[in-house]
């Protein structure tokens, strides 16, 4: 069965992500084309990058790189849930990501982002990210707004019309993480 995670990418105090992936994990949860887990950022333990060589040579020295390979290697694709920071991603998402290489490589991945302008600006930026990592992104993507899907720009109430662009978007990472099977297999 594929293994699809979804990476919870904000580590703010008070941060409105942690409804976010919630709710996706829950309506996940439900299916079952895939095993689905969630990824805390803010309980993986990884400071600012201090690996000396380059993740693509896979050298990783420190336990905590170590360990946050071994966790994004047992997955066959994922999905991010991102807030959108000053046009961009957050930095332990950019950070949790650089970490590693051939763990991302040929898997698939959705995007659900939030903000003031639907976290689009964000999305996009992580879309670049992925294509360097060799991840598939997918098409669908979940954008939501601080202003209709949140209520006091605080607590995570999403309009109804959002899980089915949620459910359209996991049908899509599981038929690209498993259309990258072969890849993976190929190059493992």
């Amino acid at each position: 069965m594929l293994k699809i995670a979804i990476i919870l990418g904000s580590t703010r105090p008070n941060r409105i992500g942690e409804g976010v992936a919630r709710w996706v994990y829950d309506i996940a949860a439900r299916r079952t084309d895939a095993r689905y887990d969630l990824i805390d950022l803010k309980d993986q333990n990884l400071p600012l990058l201090d690996e000396p060589a380059p993740p693509s040579l896979g050298n990783y020295s420190q336990p905590h790189t170590k360990a946050w390979a071994a966790k994004i290697e047992q997955y066959d694709g994922f999905v991010f849930v991102t807030a959108e920071y000053n046009h961009g991603i957050p930095g332990a998402l950019k950070n949790a990501i650089d970490y590693l290489y051939k763990e991302w490589n040929n898997k698939a991945a959705g995007i659900i982002s939030y903000g003031s302008a639907y976290g689009a600006r964000s999305a996009e930026a992580l879309r670049l990210v992925m294509g360097e990592l060799m991840i598939a992104d997918v098409r669908q993507q979940v954008l939501l707004s601080l202003f209709t899907d949140f209520e006091n720009y605080s607590k995570f109430n999403p309009d109804p019309r959002n899980e089915q662009s949620l459910n359209a978007l996991l049908d899509q990472v599981v038929a690209w993480s498993t259309a990258l099977k072969p890849l993976r297999e190929r190059s493992g």
